[in-house]
């Protein structure tokens, strides 16, 4: 560290805080009649939402909790979650988002780790929580949420069915308190929020990150999103959906955007391919983000055609899995706008995201389709360099291959009382991904395969996600899953899992001849053949959407080489 001189400083002089209720406040200055949508139930706008957050920080103030305590949020993507992330944030409390995903006994896990002290929890989860109640060894207060306040069609399921220590519901808590709340001043390094991903051994970890990484990381999404235009997003004509669940890593962090721009925004709950379409199209949907098999499902969808006009307004950043030539191609036949992006649970997430520069945009849209589906370009303020084996970087130069490791301004500082497992996340200083990838001389991520799913066959390294990609161009194919496994006289070879569209009868013959025919012109490599191919009708997917290799490779091996 080189000797500076820092800036003289009055003792008057006040230098604020980054803090999640700055970018509340912005939300007020400029378009508060802007509205906030849940499913076809509840709109407010921005006064109506400060006000609730307002709400919000007074009943937990009723409830005794205090700056500091853990608050667990079960629910579905709704605006009751995006008070929680100001409302809960601003208090000075912790926000933990439980991911409904987990087996009980993982979400078990995470809730007596991070140490809970007050459950806000879904009417649709009471039976998860009926099956670990009697476990949990924190946890003092419960709040019910119901959607059934919106409509009055019934009551709210009994509170006797919860533990002791039940003190409502929701919606009637926040209207009999004040909207009247000053959010304090407090260290912009204060803890603001928690979540759990689980890895391929051990238990879940935890993930944490400050007012500071938050609000920095937000700033990071309006340079690259809103000031480059990566993906344009004006709050004047933009309308905004997640379709990745607010558990996981804050919905990418797009809320806390979403709403410092005051942009209309619409949550829609549980996840149902209908509704989603239709308030896609009825709330003028034009931004969301989501794993690759969610925008399948929706461009799949035979009704999707019907609706290209509206289609043609939507831009999708794709993440949690490789973004394929074959639904990139499917998504843009529709209209849809769609790029790539890159990034980690414990990276809060954005490293990358796609960005075509003038001479880009230029190219032919078969080359436009190769760049989307790269993992995009590097984010601004972050550092991502390429490390081998042996802890020397790699260059950039578009074809040598290394782990990507990263530093940045909101990176996660470790896990959650896990040293040993954040020691070695952060191994030499850098954040170590764990995925295997080359960076070109222009800042393009290329992100070859995990670490652990690299295919080693025959002293060749084949990318899983590259063979992935090739099988997503052969006409029938809805969704495929590669993975190595142990082969006597190869080391590994890679196998297919393989969903066929509706109407297609496709054969493993068929398909193998199809891509050897690609050899044969020189345009695959040999090893791009699979040794086995399987029909199914559903691949594993993890919590947060990810095909599960794990699963595929332990749990589906006896079913992929036919033993």
């Amino acid at each position: 560290m080189i000797q500076t001189k820092l800036i003289p400083r009055t003792a008057e002089a006040h230098e604020p805080p980054m803090l999640i209720k700055s970018m509340l406040a912005q939300s007020l200055k400029y378009e508060p009649q802007r509205e906030i949508v849940y499913r076809d139930l509840f709109r407010m706008n921005y006064i109506q939402f400060n006000q609730r957050v307002r709400k919000l920080a007074n009943v937990l103030t009723e409830l005794g909790i205090k700056p500091g305590d853990m608050v667990a949020v079960f629910d579905w993507d709704s605006h009751r979650y995006l008070e929680c992330f100001f409302g809960v944030t601003s208090y000075g409390a912790i926000l933990h988002t439980i991911n409904v995903r987990l087996s009980p006994a993982q979400i078990l896990y995470t809730m007596n780790h991070a140490k809970d002290k007050i459950v806000l929890i879904h009417e649709d989860f009471l039976p998860i929580l009926a099956a670990i109640k009697d476990q949990l060894t924190t946890v003092e207060k419960f709040v019910v949420l119901s959607d059934k306040v919106y409509t009055g069609t019934a009551e709210v399921k009994p509170l006797n069915e919860l533990p002791e220590g039940v003190e409502g519901e929701y919606e009637a808590l926040l209207n009999s308190a004040s909207d009247q709340y000053e959010f304090p001043d407090f260290d912009e390094n204060t803890w603001a929020t928690s979540f759990y991903t689980t890895g391929t051994t051990g238990n879940p970890k935890g993930v944490y990150f400050s007012h500071r990484q938050l609000f920095m990381h937000t700033m990071g999404l309006l340079t690259y999103i809103i000031g480059y235009e990566a993906m344009p997003f004006k709050g004047s004509t933009d309308v905004y959906m997640p379709i990745t669940p607010m558990f996981h890593v804050h919905a990418w962090g797009f809320p806390f955007l979403a709403t410092m721009m005051s942009a209309k925004q619409v949550y829609p709950g549980r996840y149902e391919p209908e509704l989603l379409l239709k308030l896609l199209i009825a709330e003028g949907v034009t931004l969301s983000h989501c794993v690759p098999t969610i925008l399948n499902m929706l461009v799949s969808s035979p009704a999707a055609p019907r609706f290209r006009e509206n289609l043609s307004r939507w831009k999708v950043i794709i993440g949690g899995s490789a973004l394929t030539k074959g639904l990139a191609n499917a998504a843009t036949g529709l209209g849809i706008t769609v790029i790539s992006g890159y990034g980690m649970s414990e990276t809060a997430p954005i490293l990358a995201v796609g960005y075509l520069n003038e001479q880009e945009k230029m190219c032919l849209p078969e080359e436009q389709i190769d760049l989307r589906t790269r993992a995009g370009r590097i984010a601004p303020f972050v550092e991502l360099r390429l490390m081998d084996d042996n802890g020397q970087f790699v260059a950039h130069d578009g074809h040598s291959l290394g782990e990507i490791v990263a530093r940045g301004p909101w990176l996660t500082q470790g896990y959650y009382e896990d040293p040993e497992r954040g020691a070695d996340l952060w191994k030499g200083g850098w954040l170590h991904t764990g995925d295997v990838a080359s960076i070109t001389t222009d800042h393009w991520v290329i992100v070859s395969d995990r670490t652990k799913d690299v295919i080693k066959t025959g002293g060749e390294w084949v990318s899983s996600l590259d063979m992935e990609d090739v099988l997503s161009q052969v006409e029938g194919i809805a969704e495929s899953a590669v993975v190595g496994l142990p082969d006597e006289r190869w080391g590994e070879r890679p196998h297919a899992l393989i969903i066929q569209k509706p109407g297609y009868a496709l054969t493993a013959e068929g398909v193998k001849a199809e891509l050897q025919a690609k050899v044969d012109r020189g345009d695959l490599h040999k090893w791009y053949v699979p040794d086995r191919i399987v029909f199914v009708q559903e691949i594993p997917k993890t919590s947060v959407g990810k095909i599960d290799k794990k699963k595929i490779r332990s749990e589906m091996k006896e079913l992929i080489l036919g033993k």
